[in-house]
């Protein structure tokens, strides 16, 4: 055989070995790993399928995943009720962005009885949030500072509770105005909001007031913290985190509720990273939520009759 033919065959035959060996172990049998399989099959009970996207993890993955997601998220007998577990699911998805988290997530809200107002209000907090940890981290706020600041306005919070804000109403037309109801209702203007572009203070004043701080809204207060402490957690933001805790504790939520918020924070994190990185199929993915949906509202109903 000439030489160069020999070289060339043995090449080849170790390309072939070589590529051989490189496809055993990206798809490993079904069989390999009995942890994997049990969680397959438990999947496939506890949801009447097994979603597409799961037989894309790495199998030694998703035994903690499906376990996390059992006893996190659709357990119904944590200290945060379903919808809102799900409500700051989506909140986090929304900013990260996840667009395979925002449509589970939003549809399993649906599903736990969100209304759209609740919804809308949800992603809302999360811009909110995002919008106040870009300008805290921006302009490198001193944190010892900003902590005494909160612990002022909780302070006056507290002691003004029931009592109507001294003075009269202020009306918000530009960045002074604002600044001076913030103090009317706070007891003080935070340096942070003092620091803001006067041009731009009232609009940015009034989303906080009308929709964070606002008491008429269709999410209760601390629902509305627990979210942005969610977002804040994952961004991450020290100074967002500080203040959401603080108020989250302010409007009645308890360590149990705080520290769910923020597990469902990381879960939605976890879930995002494996779903984008993954190249998970949206259309397919569309259609698995959907299946979930459908199956869930099917054992309701039976349930019900």
């Amino acid at each position: 055989m000439n030489p160069k033919t020999k070289l060339a065959t043995v090449t080849l035959a170790v390309l072939v070995v070589g590529a051989g060996a490189s496809i055993t172990r990206a798809n490993p049998p079904a069989t390999q790993n009995p942890a994997a399989a049990a969680t397959r099959a438990d999947i496939g009970k506890t949801l009447g399928f097994v979603p597409q996207f799961f037989l894309k993890f790495p199998e030694g993955m998703l035994p903690g995943t499906w376990e996390e997601m059992k006893t996190l998220q659709m357990n119904p007998n944590t200290a945060l009720p379903g919808r809102t577990k799900e409500l700051i699911g989506l909140a986090v998805a929304a900013q990260i962005p996840c667009r395979y988290c925002i449509v589970g997530h939003t549809e399993f809200a649906r599903l736990n009885g969100a209304s759209e107002t609740e919804i809308g209000e949800a992603v809302g907090m999360a811009a909110i949030t995002r919008h106040w940890s870009t300008f805290l981290n921006g302009i490198q706020t001193d944190e010892t500072k900003f902590r005494g600041e909160i612990a002022k306005i909780i302070a006056h919070v507290k002691a003004s509770a029931g009592k109507a804000p001294a003075g009269k109403p202020v009306t918000v037309v530009d960045g002074d105005t604002a600044l001076a109801e913030v103090t009317q209702l706070l007891g003080s203007a935070p340096e942070f909001l003092q620091r803001f572009p006067g041009v731009a203070r009232a609009g940015a004043w009034r989303q906080m007031r009308d929709v964070q701080m606002n008491p008429a809204t269709v999410t209760s207060g601390k629902n509305k913290e627990l979210m942005g402490l969610a977002v804040a957690s994952q961004v991450p933001c020290r100074f967002c985190i500080i203040a959401h805790t603080e108020f989250a504790k302010l409007n009645g939520a308890t360590d149990a509720e705080i520290t769910e918020a923020i597990a469902m924070a990381a879960f939605t994190r976890d879930m995002s990273t494996m779903l984008n990185g993954m190249q998970v199929d949206e259309v397919q993915f569309r259609k698995d939520v959907d299946r979930l949906v459908k199956n869930v509202t099917s054992k309701k109903e039976r349930a019900a009759r």
